[in-house]
């Protein structure tokens, strides 16, 4: 078969992990996919950009897709959405990292906290935890700060008091001192973070492309769960992220490789997790509607397609 060339749109960091693994080992190539990677600033820029036909596929937040099907998405997009969900991938690996100084729920009084985007992403994750914990949203201020990578630079630097970060972020600021503060897994046992998505238009149009990318991403997961294959895992993270030492890249392995709590091994969505997604956003999304159906934001006939 010849290449067919695909633009997936993502948000920089170690969490790419399975692409560059199937990019590297030609798990893609072997499917005839020719893969080119976009990074994101932020979920405004993926998401308005995957509904115009700017990219194929996003690894996004299922957050995301509910938010600009239901109308409360950020960003301005002229046209109705079409968007869902082909397969998931993880929790999100949601760590709340704050400053050394930040000892407790109650030091953030006061304080300014970063989101990527104010009514989308993982900014509902943060609040709830907050709240859970005995601070008001108006006991904080809230500062949009752009995608994982905005938002660690912003911490790194001091501007913020603490913010949501994705593994291997957390682990990076450990070693600088910084405070993790709590796990949304421990607020958010079940949540489904991390899906692939595209649009319903271009899956129905290109649907032998979607199933063999799912094919080769599956296969991806299972070189990567192999450990005989940790060793050369870590040193791609070595090799794709910058100040990333053998050492980190190890731990940051063990974090997202580990069963249960990491990558799925088999990309399978979360019924359960997508439920906890939406009793957020029915909270605190406006304009507000009660969402009960996860179903609607999926259609599995590709993953189900790709595992026969």
């Amino acid at each position: 078969m010849a290449d067919r060339a695909l633009n997936v749109i993502v948000f920089p960091g170690g969490f790419n992990l399975p692409l560059w693994a199937g990019l590297k080992q030609g798990f893609y190539a072997r499917r005839g996919l020719s893969l080119t990677l976009h990074f994101t600033a932020s979920s405004m820029d993926q998401l308005a950009g995957l509904v115009r036909g700017d990219w194929d596929l996003a690894l996004t937040g299922f957050d995301n897709v509910v938010a600009y099907q239901e109308g409360q998405g950020e960003a301005k997009i002229d046209r109705e959405p079409d968007l869902f969900a082909f397969m998931g991938g993880d929790d999100a690996f949601l760590r709340l990292v704050v400053q050394k100084d930040i000892a407790a729920y109650a030091d953030l009084k006061g304080k300014t906290l970063s989101v990527d985007a104010l009514t989308t992403g993982f900014a509902f994750v943060l609040r709830k935890m907050l709240a859970l914990n005995g601070v008001a949203e108006s006991d904080v201020r809230f500062e949009r700060a752009g995608g994982v990578m905005q938002r660690w630079e912003a911490l790194k630097s001091g501007a913020h008091a603490g913010t949501l970060l994705i593994t291997p972020f957390e682990l990076i600021a450990q070693k600088l001192g910084l405070r993790l503060l709590q796990s949304a897994r421990d607020v958010f046992p079940r949540y489904q973070g991390l899906v692939g998505a595209t649009r319903r238009s271009w899956a129905a149009a290109n649907g032998d492309a979607l199933t063999a990318f799912i094919r080769a991403h599956l296969e991806s997961l299972a070189w990567l769960h192999d450990r005989a294959n940790r060793p050369a895992a870590a040193a791609i993270l070595v090799e794709k992220v910058p100040n990333m030492s053998p050492e980190l890249a190890a731990a940051v392995c063990d974090e997202l490789l580990r069963l249960p709590g990491g990558f799925d091994p088999r990309a399978r969505i979360d019924v359960e997790g997508m439920k906890a997604v939406l009793a957020l956003r029915s909270e605190y999304g406006r304009p507000q509607k009660a969402l009960t159906d996860p179903m609607k934001y999926v259609d599995l006939s590709y993953y189900e397609r790709a595992l026969s």
